[in-house]
C-alpha cells in the first residue's frame, strides 16, 4: 500500500507517528500501543498503511482463533515454519521480533481479549521487548483493565478519530478524481457519514455514478437535490 493509493486522513497520520515514537522510544518505556475506535473509521486502512511503511509483522485476528491458531498466524507473518508446541512457537516468535527489529500490528485485537489469550501478547513483548501496535474498537482499552500485568505496559493509548471535511476531500481526490465534489456537498456527505469513513467512501461513489451518468464532471449540494445519502440504516419497508 503506497502513498499513491491511499487518502492522506487524520488515522493515517495518527497511527504512523505513534507507531514512529513506539519503535524510537527509550530504552527503559514500554512498546505496545493501542489504536482503538469505532468500527468503520479507517483504523485497519491506517494500520496496513503503517505495516507497509515499517515492513511490519501484520496479523488480523479471526473470532475463531485458538491461541495456538494466533501463534500460527504471527508466525507465517514472519515467514517462520511454527514449531509444534505453544511455548516453542512463543519462543520463536519472541526471537524474530528480537533480532529483526520490526514492529508487530494485531488487528482485531478485541478477539484476542474475548478469548482470554491477552497474556500470550504479554509474552512475546517480554520476551521480544519489541514493538507491539493493537487495534480494537471502541471499548478496547476497558476490556485491558482485567489484565493489570499487561494494562501498565501499555506506552500510549491512541483514539482514532471521526472522519472531517478534510479527510472527505481526500478521500474524494483519491476514489473520484475525475468530478470535482464541492465543499457544500462534501460537508453534506461527512455529516449524514457521521464521520465513517467506510459510509463516506460508499457515498463518493453514490455521487460519481451519478455525475458520470449525467455527463457532468461536478457536482454540488444543490445539483444532488432530494436524493438521499447512504448512512448504514436499512431503508423502511414501503406499505
Amino acid at each position: 500500500m503506497s502513498a499513491n493509493t491511499i487518502a492522506n486522513l487524520a488515522n493515517v497520520s495518527l497511527c504512523a507517528t505513534a507507531l514512529d515514537r513506539a519503535m524510537n522510544r527509550p530504552i527503559h518505556l514500554p512498546g505496545m500501543i493501542v489504536f482503538y475506535g469505532p468500527s468503520g473509521i479507517g483504523k485497519s486502512f491506517s494500520a496496513a498503511y503503517s505495516a507497509n511503511r515499517t515492513q511490519a509483522y501484520y496479523v488480523e485476528c479471526k473470532s475463531s482463533w485458538t491461541r495456538k491458531a494466533f501463534l500460527t498466524a504471527v508466525l507465517q507473518a514472519m515467514d517462520v515454519m511454527p514449531a509444534k508446541t505453544l511455548p516453542e512457537m512463543t519462543e520463536q516468535a519472541c526471537e524474530q521480533l528480537a533480532l529483526s527489529g520490526k514492529p508487530l500490528i494485531i488487528d482485531e485485537m478485541d478477539h484476542i481479549v474475548e478469548k482470554k489469550a491477552v497474556e500470550i501478547i504479554r509474552d512475546l513483548y517480554e520476551g521480544s521487548q519489541g514493538t507491539i501496535l493493537m487495534i480494537g474498537e471502541e471499548r478496547l482499552p476497558s476490556k485491558l483493565k482485567a489484565w493489570e500485568r499487561f494494562h501498565n505496559r501499555i506506552l500510549e493509548w491512541i483514539p482514532a478519530q471521526l472522519a472531517d471535511l478534510d479527510d472527505s476531500r481526500a478521500l474524494a481526490e483519491l476514489y473520484c478524481p475525475d468530478v470535482v465534489l464541492t465543499a457544500d456537498l462534501l460537508a453534506e456527505i461527512t455529516k449524514k457519514s457521521k464521520g465513517c469513513v467506510r459510509r463516506i467512501c460508499v457515498n463518493i461513489e453514490q455521487v460519481r455514478r451519478i455525475a458520470v451518468d449525467a455527463g457532468v464532471s461536478e457536482l454540488s449540494l444543490s445539483d444532488w437535490g432530494k436524493r438521499g445519502f447512504y448512512t448504514g440504516d436499512a431503508p423502511k419497508r414501503a406499505i
